[in-house]
């Protein structure tokens, strides 16, 4: 895993964005199409940003899987997350991706939807995952401990009290009986599967679970530590994101 810090949260989003777009531009020069994995939050705000102005991506060859989602939320719902890469990301594209896999977080039934995702994704090698690191050390909606031995695909998860926290704290709701407490999300297992990840991590409040990320041990009590097992994830920060690491 390589650390890159940046002086401001934009430099860092700007960064990542670079790493993201050079990864799916190969994949595109090599094969014709890429397949990457796109996340939410307010991480990633400059990173879509940068990404979705990157020249020389040919978007109608590449194919887009959601990270995670909400069980029960409207997709018109501010802190949908369906509704925040429509607005954020697919809707900036100078043309639209060959495919855009979204995450159904009001499916009747979770394990079909967690199955139907993981028949589509299984057809894929993932050039480039954009993900970021929660507060409490989660990697998408995998919070600790994390069960990082499934090889399913998707999963539904039960988000635990911090995670929920850190939606309202960054205001996508009114009140913490607002934030749902069950989502889907994509495996650690699949997340690293990934031929490169892009980890986008900015902000003073994300130093703790960096540091613990970077230099603690590997363990499933901080899911994204699995990230220094993976040859070719990049973890992006800013310079209040990196202020608690010693090395």
């Amino acid at each position: 895993m390589d650390v890159i810090v940046s002086a401001t949260r934009e430099t860092c989003g700007q960064a990542a964005a670079q790493r993201a777009a050079q990864a799916i531009r190969e994949a595109i020069d090599t094969s014709g199409a890429a397949a990457i994995i796109v996340a939410t939050g307010a991480s990633q705000f400059d990173m879509l940003a940068a990404l979705v102005r990157a020249e020389g991506i040919a978007w109608p060859t590449v194919t887009c899987f959601h990270l995670d989602e909400y069980l029960g939320l409207p997709a018109t719902h501010p802190a949908s997350f369906r509704r925040y890469l429509t607005e954020r990301f697919v809707d900036r594209l100078p043309e639209p991706p060959r495919a855009f896999h979204y995450v159904n977080g009001e499916a009747a039934d979770p394990e079909a939807e967690c199955r139907r995702l993981g028949s589509l994704i299984r057809e894929h090698t993932i050039d480039a995952a954009m993900v970021g690191i929660g507060e409490n050390g989660h990697l998408a909606f995998n919070d600790p401990p994390a069960d990082v031995d499934t090889t399913d695909p998707y999963l539904v998860v039960d988000l635990d009290e911090a995670c929920r926290r850190q939606q309202l704290g960054e205001g996508w709701f009114p009140a913490l009986d607002d934030v749902p407490r069950r989502a889907i999300s994509m495996s650690v297992r699949q997340i690293m599967a990934s031929k490169a990840i892009v980890c986008t991590v900015p902000d003073a409040r994300k130093a703790d679970a960096v540091q613990k990320t970077v230099e603690g041990p590997v363990t499933p009590d901080v899911p994204a530590s699995i990230l220094q097992e993976h040859a070719a994830a990049g973890l992006y920060l800013d310079t209040e994101s990196a202020s608690l690491l010693t090395r």
